[in-house]
């Protein structure tokens, strides 16, 4: 530790103490933690335990699994006394965290059989290890900070999984100007590689959204011994389905917070204005929890307006907590639910349909008059998208049966007097029904322009159609549809990525949606008539089919108000024509759907949107939708991380058009800069609109927050970080080419490599996908990273990066500053279109045309492999493979696979052969071995040592040699693994 992070490390000790921590420098080491825990638990339990009763605790609550750890930190369980009577414990006082003991302690070194790390700060609660504290002197990457504790996690036998350290719940990373955290989990839950999609990391922020980055603030706010408790106990969530924790963001639990607080006070109604995109569910989800456990409320209703957001909403929140809601089949269930004593039904997810035909007093059934008893409880009603449906009718019947009833609205985009539509009338007075109206009062804000700020949801690209000729259209009027197809297959491309997303065209009516499907169709077909090479887009429609009395369909359509409005015009034509998709769809995909079950081909189709996830072993992209055409279907409620881009060809206006375009702008990761937006009726005006009325905050020109940098603007950033690198090389004494770095001197340099060509990197990335480019545009960027430059810097890049990658595995926090903090962002260099199969193909066309006709040579071809990323482990293996296939024989792509994949098994059988008959091992006993890392992805101690056995060595002498075999056998499990983390093997690389 340097004397920087020492005095930072005082400074921290010294505010937790203000806080009323106990500071405890007599706790140094695995015992004495032990030894602490030991006497919080007696005490907590009432109980003195025997050292045998103490053992069989440890053995019982001590796992590798952080998601176990966290479930029995917040239960109840029991262990057997030595007399064989059940002892029932807690670890922690869960009914008050605030009553607990919070300590703090620095510097603890655990030393296991192979691990000996220090931790800087760690606090805890009843002597539990809870949270870790990581100092930095220096500025450090929020994602690279994360990535140096998941890889101290992920070596064999470190502590996190054989102490109680596996108990920590948060980890906080400071350099005392920056702070940020992040939830533990297991390591499948991180991700650095290729693909990196991985859990997300927070700075802490006030209840306006200000950033808290000073550590010491950071602690007055959030590290206060209650606060802390409460955001343990209350503000993490266990997601069972996919064992792991999340952590809510700050607004999240502001908003929750408010509206327990308003419930508590019973102070009236609220909404919150949280952008789309934000993880409102989640927030409901635990205020519905939370007011779940308060005897005041008789029930709890999580209020949608749409069939296909209650199922959604009701799995978003079982996938929360298993089995928490239940389904509502049809009003009858809803109303028994509601009558319902059982704690399993306090809480109700429904639709605000079933919930008016409850409250209808025509209706046979009599479900309100039976519905008698609730009247004059306390219910709390929590309506999603709260701007919709909710105007109607059924808002003033809730409000009128349960007087006492206390209203909650969630909005990404409230109404104002501005967009409002709909008038509420009293007595003699007419008034627009806004949100404030509806509910009373603002609760908290999140808008769009404190997401985009935090990176929460990403910002607009918008290419404006710019028609040609002497009649041009007016803004808001539509073009001729086969323009708009020959755009969209001339821009698709780019737009997505080469495909890696999709994207949605939204229609101003069924029928446009029909005949743009249909022209689709026709156009692609001649295109791939004419042209062998063609690669047409996989396109679907999904608009909902007349209604012809179908309860579901009606309740679909309550928010589709085109759609309600279209379908009763020639409903027969409309619905022969969804038949028609529909088949034309059960074809492409191999699916059996039919227009009488339209809900399992609606979802059908959002799944494959939602699925759209490369690498394509999951998903063949023959199997995914490119381009999806609607009419108000997935425009308001639908998120797919993998859905990019919306073509708009129909007018939209205030609330609609924020909600359609925040369909694009989930964040995934550096490969998706942006939401883009193709818009083909001219409505720059609606669009200035919208974001100067949804911007939330007096900002002087929002339009600056919410857009992306017009293109000669990232022109010149990207010629100036093209000027940075160059110069770089040159202050090296290099020549600024590929070629020359190589010759860097030293990882600090290599290192300066890396952070100035992942900036070229990035802005090539957002450039890609613009698709508003002018042709002087392209060339001048084509004039400033040539094409064969870049593929030659990306392939020096994936070099030095897997080389500085491997002295950051090996040397851990030891490492050079410019070398520890590096961030690969390896997603950056990894093509959607360049995988496994692609390359076999290409190939074989090498071998296959005559070399005057040949478009590529082999090393080019190995030039476009090492410049990839997903390759990082293969590269050379490929190229050896290339460079031998036989000259002037023509190979087909099946005999290409097969011979590279026996390539590979003859160079791991020679590998294994040298490496057992140098270490003196049966070659069988190493292949078994091997195989079996490689199949679970985890590195067995216990098996190496079984390896071992045979040769009968000491201890020292069988140390030794186990650390030999695995310096020589390291390499070729990372080529085997293919990319793909192999837990616990980092150990051996230090």
């Amino acid at each position: 530790m340097t004397g920087a992070e020492a005095q930072i490390e005082r400074d921290l000790i010294s505010k937790l103490q203000e806080l009323k921590y106990e500071y405890r420098p007599d706790i140094q080491d695995r015992f004495g933690l032990e030894r602490n825990f030991r006497k919080k638990f007696e005490e907590l339990n009432r109980v003195t335990l025997s050292d045998s009763e103490f053992t069989r605790l440890l053995e019982k609550i001590v796992t590798a699994d952080v998601f176990a750890a966290a479930k029995s930190l917040r239960e109840r369980d029991t262990i057997e006394r030595d007399d064989g009577t059940p002892l029932n414990y807690t670890l922690v006082n869960i009914r008050d965290w605030c009553k607990n003991s919070f300590e703090v302690v620095n510097q603890l070194r655990i030393n296991t059989d192979n691990s000996h790390h220090r931790y800087d700060v760690i606090l805890l609660i009843n002597g539990m290890p809870v949270v870790q504290i990581e100092l930095k002197a220096h500025s450090v990457s929020p994602r690279r900070a994360m990535q140096q504790i998941v890889e101290y996690k992920s070596q064999q036998g470190n502590g996190y999984s054989r102490t109680l350290l596996c108990f920590i719940q948060l980890f906080i990373v400071s350099n005392r100007t920056e702070t940020w955290y992040f939830a533990n989990n297991n390591e499948e839950h991180f991700s650095f590689n290729a693909d990196e999609r991985f859990l997300p990391i927070y700075q802490f922020a006030a209840e306006d959204n200000r950033k808290i980055g000073r550590l010491d603030e950071f602690a007055d706010k959030f590290l206060a011994k209650c606060t802390l408790g409460q955001m343990i106990s209350r503000y993490m969530v266990a997601v069972a389905s996919e064992q792991k924790l999340l952590m809510m963001r700050p607004y999240q639990i502001y908003a929750v917070k408010a509206i327990v607080e308003c419930i508590q006070q019973n102070i009236g109604n609220g909404y919150v204005w949280h952008t789309t995109g934000s993880g409102k569910t989640l927030t409901s989800f635990k205020a519905s929890t939370l007011l779940k456990d308060n005897p005041d409320i008789e029930k709890c209703l999580f209020v949608v307006d749409r069939k296909d957001l209650d199922r959604q909403t009701r799995e978003e929140f079982n996938r929360f907590q298993a089995g928490c809601v239940e389904e509502n089949t049809n009003t009858e269930t809803l109303v028994r639910r509601l009558l319902s004593d059982d704690y399993a039904d306090k809480v109700i997810v429904t639709t605000i349909q079933k919930l008016g035909l409850a409250l209808d007093g025509g209706n046979k059934r009599n479900y309100k008059a039976r519905l008698q008893p609730l009247a004059d409880k306390r219910i709390a009603f929590i309506f999603d998208e709260c701007h919709r449906s909710q105007f109607g009718k059924n808002h003033d019947a809730i409000k009128e049966f349960f007087p006492r009833a206390q209203l909650f609205g969630f909005t990404g985009t409230p109404i104002f007097e501005k967009n409002a539509r709909y008038e509420q009338v009293e007595g003699e007075h007419a008034s627009l029904r806004t949100t404030e109206t509806l509910f009373e009062r603002s609760l908290h804000e999140y808008t769009i322009t404190h997401a985009i700020e935090d990176q929460n949801v990403l910002r607009f690209h918008i290419d404006y159609y710019k028609a040609e000729g002497d009649k041009l259209p007016k803004p808001g009027e539509g073009l001729k549809k086969e323009k708009v197809i020959e755009t969209i297959l001339a821009k698709h491309d780019a737009a997505t990525a080469d495909r890696k997303f999709n994207a949605i065209l939204a229609t101003a009516s069924i029928n446009e949606a029909i005949e743009y499907w249909e022209k689709f169709k026709a156009i692609q077909a001649a295109r791939a008539a004419a042209n062998p090479d063609f690669r047409p887009l996989n396109i679907a429609c999904v608009f909902s089919p007349p209604a012809e009395g179908n309860p579901d369909v009606r309740q679909l359509q309550e928010d589709l108000l085109q759609e309600l409005e279209d379908n009763k015009v020639d409903p027969d034509t409309k619905k022969k024509a969804l038949r028609a998709i529909i088949d034309d769809y059960n074809a492409q995909y191999g699916t059996n759907h039919r227009i009488g079950e339209f809900d399992q081909y609606y979802q059908d189709v959002q799944k494959r949107i939602k699925d759209q996830q490369w690498p394509n072993g999951d998903l063949p992209h023959v199997q995914k939708i490119d381009v999806t055409i609607v009419v108000d279907m997935l425009l308001t409620g639908f998120d797919s991380k993998f859905l990019n881009t919306l073509y708009v060809d129909k007018n939209l206006k205030h609330h609609g058009l924020i909600q359609a375009f925040s369909r694009t702008n989930r964040v995934l990761n550096d490969s998706k800069p942006y939401g883009n937006i193709l818009d083909f009726r001219s409505q720059q005006g609606n669009v200035e609109e919208a974001i100067a009325l949804f911007s939330g905050e007096s900002v002087d020109a929002p339009a600056t927050i919410w857009l992306v940098d017009p293109a000669p603007k990232v022109i010149a950033s990207l010629t100036d970080a093209v000027k940075r690198l160059d110069d770089f090389m040159v202050s090296q004494g290099l020549e600024a080419r590929p070629d020359e770095v190589a010759n860097l001197k030293g990882d600090a340099a290599r290192g300066q490599f890396i952070e100035l060509f992942k900036g070229v990197q990035r802005l090539k990335t957002q450039l890609d996908q613009y698709t508003d480019l002018e042709e002087e545009q392209k060339t001048e960027i084509a004039k400033t990273v040539p094409p064969q430059t870049l593929q030659g810097f990306r392939s020096a890049y994936l070099e030095t990066a897997q080389r500085l990658r491997a002295a950051q595995q090996r040397q851990g926090g030891e490492a050079v500053p410019e070398v520890d903090q590096l961030d690969f962002e390896f997603v950056l260099f990894a093509s959607a279109v360049i995988d496994y199969d692609y390359i076999m193909s290409l190939i074989a066309k090498t071998t296959q045309a005559p070399a005057g006709k040949r478009t590529m040579n082999r090393e080019q071809l190995i030039g476009i492999i090492q410049a990839d990323a997903k390759f990082i482990d293969e590269r050379d293996d490929i190229a050896e493979y290339i460079r031998g296939l036989p000259v002037a024989q023509p190979l087909e792509e099946k005999d290409i696979k097969a011979g590279y994949e026996a390539f590979k098994a003859e160079k791991k059988a020679a590998e294994l052969t040298a490496i057992a008959t140098a270490h003196g091992l049966e070659v069988a006993a190493l292949q078994a071995f091997v195989d079996e890392i490689i199949r679970r992805r985890i590195f067995d101690g216990d098996a190496l040592s079984d390896l071992m056995a045979p040769l009968g060595l000491g201890w020292k002498t069988r140390t030794q040699k186990e650390l030999a075999l695995m310096e020589a056998l390291t390499p070729l499990l990372h080529r085997l693994a293919e990319g793909r983390e192999i837990s616990g093997l980092s150990v051996y690389e230090q």
